[in-house]
């Protein structure tokens, strides 16, 4: 491939016609690289219109890699509440930590030092080192893989021809503006339907263009069936309380307060699943009693559904058996802790009659 020619159209088109983002620093000044990780982070598998909001609130709240680093976790993970991917917000405060430990309170800029902070992974690494330090570091994400895929006629481009094109591509100036180019050429023109190549400035260096096979370029994935998880989910009360547990830091949503919870076994109601969440999980007795409601949601490798039922405590105190810590807050405090999507749900439903039943949503 011609590579002096991609980048030189690819920059010129870039300055043109870049998106005007929070992220994005200004022309001629230099680059948070705390920003830029950040944004980074967060734009993982995540759109940037769903981004804007978490981003500025974050940076109101820690506005600084120290600001960040002297964090609770908890304000932590309820600043990340609602944008999903929880090990993205737990791997960004613990690399922070080491920043400010180490590092002296300074993202380092030497690729070796930053890709050994927990978390980084080699796209990450790419980014920051390329936008934030000008150096020449490749980057492949799902639009860099598309857009690639399209100028070789590729239908399913493998990782180990990926890598080696993107670090062909970026060498020579403004080594992160080219990596940027390419990304946004993937996000606003190469877009995975209808593909605008009127207005591509290297149509004519692409070859699914000229072969007419851009539409099915990268050729679709065949989707893998998740599997499904059905879950009970006591939600215990006490006069005005409600009990809180916050999950292990290396479970699923690892560190995020919610509600008890277990996997029903084959044949097991709701109801005795959630009396056994609360033996097994709190050494607490309860007796099961209206439900609640049932929520679903869906992750990266599972589908869940939740059946949440209300129980009173029977006898004993509970202990965090199989969580990191559990509480008792008051209904009207719910909205202080990290709670995922849908223990929210199950929350703000179950919040409609705190003391008593109501119908099954």
């Amino acid at each position: 491939m011609d590579f002096p020619t991609l980048r030189s159209r690819l920059l010129a088109w870039y300055d043109d016609a870049r998106r005007d983002l929070p992220w994005r620093t200004p022309r001629g000044q230099a680059p948070d690289p705390y920003r830029v990780w950040l944004s980074e982070v967060m734009l993982q598998q995540t759109r940037v219109e769903t981004v804007r909001p978490y981003y500025a609130r974050w940076l109101e709240r820690f506005p600084t890699v120290d600001a960040l680093a002297a964090a609770p976790l908890d304000d932590v993970l309820k600043a990340w509440e609602g944008l999903g991917y929880y090990s993205r917000a737990r791997n960004f405060h613990r690399a922070v930590q080491e920043v400010a430990s180490r590092h002296g309170g300074r993202v380092p800029g030497e690729p070796d030092a930053f890709r050994a902070l927990p978390g980084v992974g080699r796209y990450t690494a790419g980014a920051v080192m390329s936008i934030a330090f000008g150096r020449e570091e490749p980057v492949v994400d799902g639009n860099v893989r598309r857009v690639f895929a399209r100028w070789t006629d590729d239908p399913a481009p493998a990782e180990d021809a990926l890598w080696p094109m993107a670090a062909a591509l970026v060498p020579g100036e403004r080594p992160g503006d080219v990596n940027q180019a390419v990304m946004e050429l993937g996000a606003t023109v190469c877009t995975p339907r209808s593909p605008r190549c009127g207005e591509c400035p290297v149509r004519g260096l692409c070859a699914a263009y000229a072969a007419g096979t851009q539409n099915e370029r990268p050729a679709p994935k065949k989707a893998r069936p998740l599997p499904h998880e059905d879950t009970a989910v006591p939600v215990i009360h006490r006069g005005g309380e409600v009990l809180l547990v916050r999950r292990p830091v290396r479970a699923r949503l690892g560190g995020m307060w919610g509600f008890p919870q277990a996997i029903r076994h084959p044949g097991e109601s709701a109801s005795a699943a959630a009396e056994r969440a609360a033996a097994e999980g709190l050494d607490l007795a309860v007796r099961a009693g209206a439900p609640v409601a049932s929520v679903d949601h869906t992750f990266t490798h599972v589908r869940a559904t939740y059946h949440a039922v209300r129980c009173t405590v029977v006898w004993g105190e509970p202990r965090a058996v199989r969580y990191d810590e559990v509480a008792w807050v008051p209904w009207e405090r719910i909205g202080g802790y990290a709670l995922p999507v849908a223990q929210k749900r199950i929350a703000a439903l179950a919040a409609l009659h705190p003391t008593g039943p109501h119908p099954l949503a």
